[in-house]
């Protein structure tokens, strides 16, 4: 029986795995240093030996912790297990959220796969006519 399997991300993983991977969807990437930790700040899962997807935890001085930057690895199909690697990794940095004392998990979402999971683990909509605007200072 094949299992997925999670770790930490690692330093390399931004420029090895995950730059790729956001190029795939056709994302522009964000920059490292717009990710917790350096892009290091969050979880990475796989199944058996192949990275299927990633995604980082802001940490906040409020009851937010912020789960965002979910990114897969687009030529990874295999059904049900794809499914399965993204569901287990917002779960577990939910669950790490709450565990460091967050009562809110947070996410901006455009993806309606993505929403029907995060939907599917709990999370509810909130406004659907925000626009994000960010602000390089």
């Amino acid at each position: 029986m094949v299992e997925l399997s999670m770790r930490a991300l690692e330093y390399e993983d931004y420029d090895e795995l995950l730059v790729s991977w956001w190029k795939q969807w056709g994302w522009t990437p964000p920059p490292r240093d717009f990710l917790p930790k350096n892009g290091a700040g969050g979880l990475i899962v796989y199944y058996e030996s192949i990275p299927v997807v990633a995604g980082f935890m802001y940490t906040t001085n409020s009851g937010i912790a912020w789960i965002e930057f979910i990114v897969s690895n687009k030529e990874f199909r295999l059904k049900p297990y794809r499914q399965q690697a993204i569901e287990l990794l917002i779960d577990t940095l939910t669950k790490i959220a709450k565990n460091i004392g967050h009562k809110y998990g947070y996410a901006i979402l455009k993806n309606k796969n993505l929403i029907d999971t995060y939907e599917s683990l709990g999370y509810t909509k909130g406004d659907i006519s925000s626009q994000e605007m960010i602000k390089h200072i």
